[in-house]
């Protein structure tokens, strides 16, 4: 094994390479630490001094003791776990001296490795966006609720926000700015009920403070969903305690989370306090550009307490939803309804205990919360609390979490051999996208996935197109989540009639942002944090969210073969949205064409045309592509149904036979802006915008992926330029196959060279900044599509990291990026394994990453449940019945339950 070890002395690591198990031969490097740098630029020399050189794994020669990580090395003053520094980096896992010496290389290397792909972790205190972005990525939920990973010891300030989110609960306020009335919808954050600290003789409860704390250390265990935080502290007047917070929600009777809170005083006995609280003193203040707005959206109504709980209620200033937070707080150290005492002030309630210490002995408390809201029960709320906390208890919630995600790794694992961080992130993104859905799949929620999860305040918590992302996924593994997250479209299609009448349209325009009722949440204007100005926003001409549900419901439908909803909501919901489309076209009768006017594209850079009066755009490339397909698809869909559904849903959506023929005409004539090498123009009239010089504004600003607040900001505007926040033009060939998209090229009467696909390609990844987190995920699998497996790889792999690193600096303190998340776990079994689904007949081509050895995953398809593991040579897929499988154009039967090994290369 390959290996090089790290000793630690002031101002330098000496680095020990050896290509034997750590045995000589040994190479020899002097790495000068400069506390000038951070921590990564200093750790990047030991990468550069090993250039070339293959590692597998390192190891710590002198780290610091430490329970929570042996990895921890102390150099200049400063504490580093480096143990995950190293393997972020080099991807590699790092064990201790020690470790290696008791167990043996391999054994360690390979236990390391395996904590290390299963565990979320983070070492030392941070303030700012950072701490709130680590927040984001820690946080505890089931798709009821979300509850962010803060300290339990924290309130929110400017370091800490301990945010409380139930699926489903908005509010809307109306704020005066500069004379007009602006009204936001929220996700309103909860009660804080998480909140429980400590004190030493009777002193102000312990807040987190860097001068008071000599160590953090949060791990969030992936294979439970258990959020563990232990804190090493020495306060001012010399006390030192050790503290652990475990953290849990319950996956099965959601509406629980506990908390394991354990003291242990090191060096003193006496008198020490607990203190738990449930704050209703709380705003949504977790999105700074935010702050000019109204966020007091909940009035506390009432608060109680007796023996070991305590209870918080109250009402949403404007939805009225009711809601009752109830917690208990028991323990086996002490004699809690005894001991505990309760006080209330402004709109808090606190509970305090006084018990006497001793020093190294551990003091144990549990704190069960229960949450309801009058969205989901329309029963007495305090009662249903009331018994729901009866019954709840650590151990339970505890023993549910961990047989849910059991199950989860079960069945919905991807595992990914050779590449350890990879696999890391990948649970991840799974783990949140059940702790954002999980509850979902019961019915009883009239809600769908935010794209920023249960995680954060950015977009106010509203509901995107970025669904379409997450839905295949869900549709795969938990098909009742899909099918929820359609349904929530189903229940707003009034509110999408009634958008669609407003703007003089037929049928169903559903809205670019939606909440509670589905209801257009865009406003009309936007906070430039470059420029501190008010910019016009008109994202909500976004017009192809209506597509994306059209899409998603045929998508859905195909995957889980459940014709029922077809029959019962979708077929209506697709009649509503043609018969908007047909509405939205107006006929060129000197050309013969169809133009669509007065939309945006997925880019969002460009909302209208330069020195122009009116908005929007005309013949967005990739709204008109879509329309056509939709057009197509849906008659399709109609011919296949029986007479008297199709009736039905006529009836329904208020259309008749009419649109068929109206559809079948549009669909071939809508117009596209092509240019004579085949570029297909982004709408009409992109070829006349100006280029941009951009190695100049990447010289003067850096960063430029949000390149429109740039130009706002000198005065200019991103209209005038040929520029792209993200994938725009050739989205469809992310969402269709090639073959499909093609074909609606065809009907539409256009003719391109053999090599368009490549050329439009690089033509518009050099004019895209990547403003979106989504943006690199299309174009990963765009470039996979085109043989660009290394740029594939490199716009992937950043899409991976995207949350872990913050990498548009600090969004993610904002809430997790659901969309990307999702459309990763599609690229690695879709696009990198090669699975498609896109007809009634499995094909399997894969395209593996080098240094992916193998690829392992299930899915669902049409009631079939298929288990592939792939090589870079070898498929072996087994189906739990009869089926078949298509690899390289050449068909092979699959007999139940037995393995069936296909060569490929």
């Amino acid at each position: 094994m390959r290996t090089f070890a790290i000793r630690a002395r002031d101002g330098v690591m000496e680095i020990n390479y050896s290509e034997d198990s750590n045995n000589p031969p040994f190479r020899k490097f002097m790495i000068t630490y400069n506390p000038k740098f951070s921590i990564g630029d200093n750790l990047e020399n030991i990468k550069a001094a090993l250039t070339g050189l293959p590692v597998d794994a390192a190891i710590i020669e002198n780290s610091l003791n430490y329970e929570f990580s042996d990895t921890i090395i102390g150099i200049n003053h400063q504490k580093i776990d480096i143990g995950l520094a190293i393997a972020n980096m080099m991807n590699i896992p790092v064990v201790n001296l020690h470790k290696v010496q008791e167990v043996g290389l391999k054994k360690a290397v390979a236990e390391k490795q395996e904590y290390l792909k299963w565990h979320l972790d983070y070492y030392g205190e941070y303030s700012g966006k950072r701490n709130y972005g680590q927040e984001a990525m820690l946080t505890i939920g089931n798709g009821y609720f979300g509850l962010r990973g803060a300290y339990v010891e924290a309130n929110a300030n400017q370091d800490n926000y301990p945010g409380t989110y139930v699926a489903g609960v908005y509010n809307q306020l109306t704020t005066n700015i500069n004379g007009r009335d602006v009204v936001n919808e929220d996700l309103v954050n909860l009660p804080n009920a998480q909140y429980i600290s400590f004190g030493v003789d009777h002193q102000q409860p312990f807040q987190i403070k860097k001068e008071d704390i000599q160590d953090i250390y949060r791990s969030l265990d992936l294979q439970t969903g258990v959020l563990t935080t232990t804190l090493h502290i020495q306060l001012s007047t010399g006390h030192i305690l050790q503290v652990r917070a475990t953290k849990v929600a319950n996956m099965t009777n959601w509406h629980r989370y506990a908390i394991k809170y354990e003291l242990k005083p090191i060096n003193f006995s006496g008198s020490l306090q607990l203190y738990s609280k449930i704050d209703g003193d709380v705003i949504n203040g977790n999105v700074e550009r935010y702050q000019d707005f109204n966020q007091n959206h909940i009035d506390v109504i009432g608060m109680a307490a007796h023996d070991d709980q305590i209870s918080i209620s109250g009402q949403t200033k404007t939805s009225h939803v009711n809601f009752v937070i109830n917690s208990k707080l028991t323990s086996q150290s002490c004699d809690t309804q005894k001991l505990l005492t309760a006080e209330t002030e402004d709109k808090q309630i606190q509970q305090r205990l006084s018990l006497k210490v001793e020093p190294e002995k551990t003091y144990e408390f549990e704190k069960c919360v229960t949450i309801f809201t009058s969205q989901d029960e329309n029963q007495n709320l305090e009662s249903l609390a009331q018994d729901e906390l009866n019954n709840s208890s650590f151990d339970d919630t505890l023993g549910d979490s961990q047989k849910f995600w059991s199950n989860v790794w079960q069945n919905a694992d991807i595992q990914i051999d050779n590449d350890m961080t990879s696999q890391k992130l990948t649970r991840v993104n799974i783990y949140h996208l059940l702790v954002t859905g999980a509850a979902l799949s019961s019915g009883k929620l009239d809600a769908s996935v935010g794209a920023r999860g249960l995680h954060g305040e950015a977009y106010r918590g509203h509901i995107f197109w970025d669904v379409t992302f997450d839905l295949p996924f869900y549709a795969l593994h938990y098909p009742a989540i899909a099918k929820q997250c359609l349904l929530y479209r189903y229940h707003r299609l009034g509110e999408a009639r009634k958008y669609a009448a407003s703007e003089d349209k037929q049928g169903a325009m559903y809205p670019w942002q939606s909440g509670m009722y589905g209801d257009e949440q865009s406003q009309f204007v936007h906070l430039n944090p470059v420029s501190g100005g008010w910019d016009p926003d008109n994202s909500r001409l976004q017009r192809h969210v209506s597509i994306s549900v059209a899409y998603d419901v045929i998508n859905y439908v195909h995957l889980t073969g459940d014709a029922d909803f077809m029959k019962n909501y979708g077929l209506e919901m697709l009649l509503s949205i043609c018969k908007f489309w047909v509405s939205m076209a107006t006929y060129d009768k000197d050309a013969d064409r169809y133009d669509i006017h007065h939309v945006m594209g997925p880019d969002e850079f460009h909302e209208e045309y330069p020195n122009s009066d009116d908005q929007g755009l005309t013949n967005n490339a990739y709204t008109n592509i879509m329309v056509s397909w939709l057009f197509d698809k849906v008659a399709g869909i109609i011919a296949q149904q029986d007479a008297a559904v199709v009736k039905a849903a006529n009836e329904k959506a208020g259309t008749n036979a009419d649109l068929l023929a109206k559809m079948g005409d549009i669909d071939h004539k809508l117009r596209l802006d092509i240019n004579e090498e085949g570029i297909i123009g982004q709408f009409s009239g992109y070829f006349n915008l100006s280029k941009l010089n951009f190695d100049a504004y990447r010289k003067k600003y850096g960063d430029i992926s949000r390149i429109d607040r740039l130009l706002k900001g000198e005065g200019k505007s991103p209209d005038s330029y040929q520029v792209a926040k993200q994938a725009d033009t050739l989205m469809a060939y992310y969402e269709l196959p090639f073959s499909e998209v093609q074909a609606v090229i065809n009907r539409l009467g256009y003719q391109l060279p053999a090599n368009y696909f490549t050329t439009n390609l690089r033509f518009y990844l050099d004019r895209t900044t990547h403003g979106s987190t989504l943006s690199r995920i299309v174009y990963s699998v765009l470039d996979e599509m085109d043989g660009n497996m290394d740029q594939s790889w490199q716009l992937f792999s950043t899409a991976l990291f995207s949350d872990y690193y913050d990498i548009q600096g600090g969004t993610t303190a904002e809430g997790i990026h659901l969309g990307v998340m999702g459309a990763t776990l599609q690229i690695e079994t879709k696009c990198y394994g090669g699975v498609r689904f896109d007809s009634d007949e499995l094909t399997i081509n894969p395209h593996l990453p080098s240094n992916w050895h193998q690829l392992s995953f299930k899915e669902t398809y049409q009631g079939i449940t298929y288990r592939f593991e792939i090589d870079h040579h070898h498929i072996k897929v087994t189906a739990d019945t009869n089926s078949h499988v298509k690899v390289a154009d050449k068909a092979y039967s699959l007999s139940k339950n037995k393995p069936t090994k296909i060569t490929y290369r």
